[in-house]
């Protein structure tokens, strides 16, 4: 599998998706450079995904801040150690909480992350979604930015979804089953695609709808 890992590697997926589906130039003109955004593939790139599931981008990049203070180092051992209180205290819902506590469990039972990045994405979602509170839109973040799957499309991701229906000028936002749909035409650059409908979306709406933020990213 080659993997998203540079910018170099969006720039030339691009132009390859452009290639297989000419539709999306006006969206890529109108969306501009597309961010890379790659995170570890690791407990604290788990857990930045968990903290974004259904808020703001905002609150969840102040919400994983303060996490990262508490978390410190950034280790199983260090995230068991803490109460419930002091997660909840930092912004943690009850429910993330929960699903933190299950991701430490898994790892004390030997689940490997960096391993599952490198694994097949059909495999590594499968292993995933076994976790407590992790479901299909977590899974698939996680191998998109944080193993740099190049054929990974989100369609539980709202803000995707929204751009899907602003490029190409549907009356409904469409459901997750029509978005996939739609995508099977940007295999094996799925990935690629997922990115340029983030860019597209803040391009047209004037908010960021990606879902993991960066130090220093836009």
């Amino acid at each position: 599998m080659q993997v998203i890992a540079t910018q170099a590697d969006l720039v030339e997926g691009l132009e390859r998706l452009l290639a297989l589906d000419p539709r999306l130039r006006p969206v890529a003109r109108a969306a501009g450079p597309l961010p890379l955004r790659r995170q570890p593939a690791d407990l604290a790139g788990l857990v930045q995904i968990v903290t974004a599931q259904q808020v703001s981008v905002a609150s969840a990049a102040a919400i994983f801040q303060r996490l990262r203070l508490l978390i410190d180092p950034f280790e199983r051992d260090t995230l068991a150690r803490l109460e419930d209180a002091e997660l909840t205290a930092a912004g943690l819902s009850r429910p993330k909480i929960r699903t933190l506590r299950a991701v430490v469990a898994a790892m004390g039972e030997g689940l490997d992350l960096a391993a599952l990045a490198e694994c097949p994405a059909q495999d590594a979602h499968r292993r995933l979604c076994e976790i407590r509170g992790i479901g299909p839109w977590t899974a698939d973040i996680f191998l998109l930015f944080c193993a740099g799957h190049p054929d990974i499309f989100p369609s539980g991701d709202l803000a995707l979804r929204e751009a899907v229906r602003q490029a190409f000028d549907m009356p409904e936002r469409p459901g997750p089953k029509a978005v996939d749909g739609l995508a099977q035409r940007w295999a094996p650059l799925r990935g690629i695609a997922a990115r340029l409908f983030w860019s597209y979306y803040r391009a047209v709406s004037g908010r960021s709808g990606l879902p993991v933020a960066a130090a220093g990213a836009e």
